[in-house]
């Protein structure tokens, strides 16, 4: 697993981005918790160049909102996904992206496919058993509890990309 060649950062949403639960009220609308750290941890990334992409079988607009704020542009948000590995085939062609050159992040088997696709696949420490098992690398951390931050900073800390630029991030964000 090399993780000097990453560039992007692909994420699945429930069970990664946040804990997997979901909230539903009577009219169906459905609600996620995610945690600001995590946030945090993309806008970083966005800052310093690298392409962020999201796959999720999740279908509500509410998720393309939450990480636009993050630094994720709406194309590069692949909601509903049924086949992640052609949606994962698209983000790489359009950023130019080898597959080796992506971090994926997933917990359940619709992320197998790509997991092995990718340059290196990533799963919190509560991911399915076969998840775990396919994965480069286990985080210490659950989904939506700082798996994400954790391991984005890790990595751009090997790049030598973890640094705030206060002046960048107020006007990105």
């Amino acid at each position: 697993m090399d993780l000097t060649n990453i560039k992007a950062f692909v994420f699945d949403v429930d069970g990664v981005l946040t804990d997997g639960g979901i909230l539903a009220d009577l009219t169906g609308e459905l609600y996620r918790t995610f945690d600001s750290k995590d946030g945090f941890g993309l806008r970083m990334a966005a800052m310093h160049g690298y392409h962020l992409g999201i796959i999720t079988g999740g279908r509500s607009e509410s998720i393309r909102k939450r990480f636009r704020t993050c630094g994720i542009k709406a194309e590069d948000v692949y909601l509903g996904s049924r086949d992640k590995m052609e949606d994962f085939n698209d983000f790489c062609s359009r950023h130019r992206l080898k597959a080796e050159e992506v971090m994926f992040f997933g917990d359940d088997l619709p992320d197998a496919p790509v997991m092995q696709a990718c340059g290196c696949g990533a799963c919190p420490s509560d991911a399915v058993p076969e998840i775990k098992e396919i994965a480069d690398y286990v985080s210490p951390y659950p989904g939506g509890k700082g798996f994400v931050r954790f391991t984005v900073e890790m990595v751009m800390k090997l790049q030598g990309h973890w640094r705030l630029d206060v002046g960048q991030y107020k006007q990105q964000f």
